[in-house]
């Protein structure tokens, strides 16, 4: 291996631990307790070693909102791919980005509260936001119905999702009822 081979490794080692620290800060103790003084205490490193990875803690933002889209759009795809038929596939769909949101809320926060410098629905949105919304729409595009654009049924749908998941963690629904508000949601939107 090469010095600068070495060197790149230990740069990318250096921001996963970065991105780690500030996720798992974030989930224990909230978004506000995430700042630079505090991750490069707990990594070691001193502040300019972040500004080198990061201008600020809105890319570090960012950049575990991108981690978050892709656990995100694996955990669909797996339980999507885990159950038999369209109907299925979408129930399976729903209860696992449901499922995401509540056990990763600092992650969710991250992916679709926070101003994480991240453009959505443009041409430059970043390929794992872009994956995200591709793994709703391979099990949602298939029951959007006839003469329903897919994508824009995908984007009604995750946005329900969205508001269920926001709703329920803010106390506003009871989490008792989520089952029957994804069958519910599953049987009047997905006509397949």
């Amino acid at each position: 291996m090469s010095v600068q081979q070495r060197k790149e490794r230990e740069r990318a080692d250096r921001e996963r631990l970065i991105v780690a620290t500030a996720r798992e800060l974030a989930e224990q103790q909230g978004w506000d307790a995430v700042t630079t003084r505090r991750l490069a205490e707990r990594i070691e490193y001193s502040q300019p070693v972040l500004y080198s990875h990061f201008r600020g803690k809105r890319e570090i933002i960012g950049a575990v909102a991108l981690e978050g889209a892709a656990e995100m759009a694996a955990a669909v795809r797996t339980a999507a791919a885990d159950a038999d038929g369209p109907r299925s596939r979408v129930a399976a769909l729903a209860r696992a980005y449901l499922d995401f949101a509540e056990r990763n809320p600092a992650v969710y926060d991250a992916m679709f509260h926070l101003d994480g410098g991240l453009a959505f629905a443009h041409e430059d949105t970043p390929e794992p936001l872009k994956d995200a919304f591709a793994a709703l729409l391979e099990s949602l595009g298939e029951v959007a119905g006839d003469g329903v654009h897919p994508g824009l049924f995908t984007e009604v749908f995750w946005a329900a999702l969205h508001g269920l998941a926001t709703l329920t963690r803010a106390g506003r629904l009871p989490p008792e009822h989520t089952a029957w508000r994804v069958e519910l949601l599953v049987d009047r939107l997905a006509v397949a």
